[in-house]
């Protein structure tokens, strides 16, 4: 048997094998990962096809061959991967600066990803780690996503840098090889193929639309047209149970051991001095931890 292979660059056959399986598990990068992967390609590709004048053996070295490379240009090999978003929110911030790219939010717990590009990565993760950026656009199934699981159960991972002209394109061949299933449009060069929007849809991008800042002459224009008798409640009493009541809610201090009660979310807000958003966010969650360790809220009936 072993007659078969007493050839003499049998030795160094294996030595390309190992040094590429050696480098393939050093490597850091994609270019040395590219590297290793093809060294160790090449003796598989030899030793399959080292009798050439037999038919099996050239079948067997296209067939080991060609997957490899197939699998390396279908592949998707990250660049940066941050397991805990959360945690590693500053390192995102810091090592994100200045870059352009292609980015993945992929949720931990089902498994679910979004992909998107920046010409300014940075500033796009602030966005996206600015809690009233998810309430505005909640319209978004990523940022409903992210309030709901939060950003410890999400993995933030960097695809590719590229150059800013190229984003879109290169995230349309992401969106390809990934299918990801929080981005709704088909096509990042055309954000609205695609969508249908259901009627839960349409109500929360018309809540997300209350919020707007309206400029002073808009304002002004609009308060003129409601007022007097051009106003359609004009001399008519308003009606019983108008309005929506304020939510009373019971905040539990841990450090003083103590309970206040608050008559709303924003009179709580203002008094531990925090976001209103936060306690709101908070609501919506529902975690088992206390916030920051300190307070735990509790919606009064």
């Amino acid at each position: 048997m072993w007659e078969k292979f007493r050839i003499l660059e049998f030795p160094f056959i294996i030595l390309f094998i190992l040094i590429g399986g050696i480098f393939l598990i050093s490597s850091s990068d994609l270019v040395s990962m590219f590297l290793s992967i093809e060294l160790k390609s090449y003796g598989r590709y030899i030793f399959a096809t080292l009798h050439r004048n037999s038919e099996l053996s050239t079948t067997a070295g296209l067939t080991t061959f060609v997957p490899i490379d197939h699998f390396l240009l279908a592949a998707i090999i990250s660049i940066k991967s941050y397991s805990n978003a959360e945690a590693d929110k500053d390192k995102i911030l810091k090592e994100n600066k200045n870059k352009s790219g292609i980015y993945m939010w992929k949720n931990s717990i089902n498994g679910k990803c979004y992909i998107g590009s920046s010409e300014n990565l940075r500033i796009r993760f602030k966005q996206y780690f600015n809690i009233n950026y998810l309430i505005r656009d909640n319209c978004m199934q990523i940022c409903r996503a992210l309030k709901k699981h939060g950003y410890y159960n999400f993995e933030l991972i960097i695809l590719e840098y590229c150059s800013p002209d190229k984003c879109l394109k290169r995230e349309a061949y992401y969106w390809k090889l990934e299918k990801p299933e929080y981005n709704i449009a088909q096509d990042p060069t055309a954000p609205m193929s695609g969508r249908t929007h259901s009627d839960e849809t349409k109500k929360i991008m018309s809540e997300a639309q209350k919020g707007k800042t309206l400029s002073d002459e808009t304002k002004k224009i609009m308060s003129d047209a409601k007022k007097g008798e051009k106003n359609p409640r004009y001399n008519k009493p308003k009606p019983e149970g108008a309005g929506i009541p304020s939510q009373a809610i019971e905040v539990f201090d841990n450090n003083k051991n103590e309970t206040t009660t608050y008559d709303s979310i924003s009179v709580a807000a203002k008094a531990l001095n925090i976001q209103q958003s936060i306690i709101t966010l908070y609501f919506i969650r529902n975690p088992q931890k206390p916030y920051k360790g300190q307070y735990t809220f509790r919606k009064v009936n």
